[in-house]
């Protein structure tokens, strides 16, 4: 039986790891870690001192996504869940991932992970390649392949890579969404295109509708992004605005607006729920 005082305990230094089965006859179990590879879905948040940003929109999300891939029952992943708000840790910084892992029968994992260092903006590298996902609308199955795209992004010099259609328009980061401003119009690409529901974007397009503030959806070429205010978010940074374009010949717009949203994003975050220490 595993609780969010237990988590606490295994904890031996900030860099430590670990990974959790769920049975549905006992809860979270010491497991070992499966690789991305078998990941049908996936869902990430920050928990930052046993506060967490819109962790029911994460919860909605992964459930949709593991009735997308295998049909699993809502109240499954529902006891899940609960099962997961439990175990997550009260204090430090962390980054857990909810997992649904294949093959048949398809098993759930909670993967306490630290949180890696935010950063405050991002550089960005553009490629002539389109968008490879096999399943651009469900996190999870294509990780390893993002990771890898990533990796490819970091060798030269930056922390994101752009994915776009194969006509060259905007869709999104390999972690991140996209976002942008013309003129006072804050901008996003249209949701026909195959792009992954943020939490966070969705949390910035309900504040622009309180404030008054417009949103359009656009078929945008990456040319077009020549000198706007460029928004890279997701819930691990927040929003970061894009300081540098690595590929081809486009100049990074001021961020003029991404510090004062970014205060906003980060008072939304609430305190979880406390555990009576008693976890099936």
């Amino acid at each position: 039986m595993i609780t969010a005082q237990d988590t606490g305990r295994e904890r031996r230094s900030d860099q430590q790891q670990w990974t959790l089965m769920w049975r549905e006859d006992g809860g979270l179990m010491p497991s070992r870690p499966v690789p991305d590879s078998a990941l049908l879905a996936a869902d990430s948040w920050l928990v930052d001192e046993g506060r967490v940003r819109a962790l029911d929109h994460h919860h909605r999300r992964f459930a949709a996504a593991c009735a997308e891939a295998t049909g699993d029952s809502p109240a499954r992943i529902e006891s899940f869940w609960r099962d997961v708000a439990a175990a997550l840790p009260r204090t430090g910084r962390w980054f857990p991932r909810v997992e649904l892992a294949g093959p048949e029968p398809a098993r759930l994992y909670l993967r306490i992970r630290p949180a890696p260092p935010r950063t405050a903006n991002v550089a960005v590298c553009l490629t002539e390649e389109f968008d490879p996902r096999i399943h651009p609308r469900r996190k999870g199955p294509d990780l390893s392949l993002l990771a890898h795209l990533r990796h490819r992004a970091a060798q030269r010099g930056a922390q994101e890579l752009m994915l776009t259609t194969p006509s060259g328009l905007v869709l999104e980061g390999t972690t991140a969404n996209v976002l942008w401003w013309e003129d006072d119009v804050l901008c996003l690409p249209q949701p026909d295109l195959p792009l992954l529901a943020g939490v966070t974007s969705a949390l910035i397009q309900e504040r622009a509708a309180e404030l008054g503030v417009r949103t359009e959806h656009r078929r945008c070429p990456v040319q077009e992004l020549d000198g706007r205010e460029v928004w890279l978010v997701n819930a691990l940074h927040g929003i970061r605005p894009v300081t540098a374009w690595l590929g081809r010949p486009l100049r990074a717009g001021p961020a003029l607006r991404a510090a004062s949203w970014q205060s906003w994003l980060d008072s939304c975050a609430d305190v979880l729920m406390p555990t009576n220490g008693v976890h099936r």
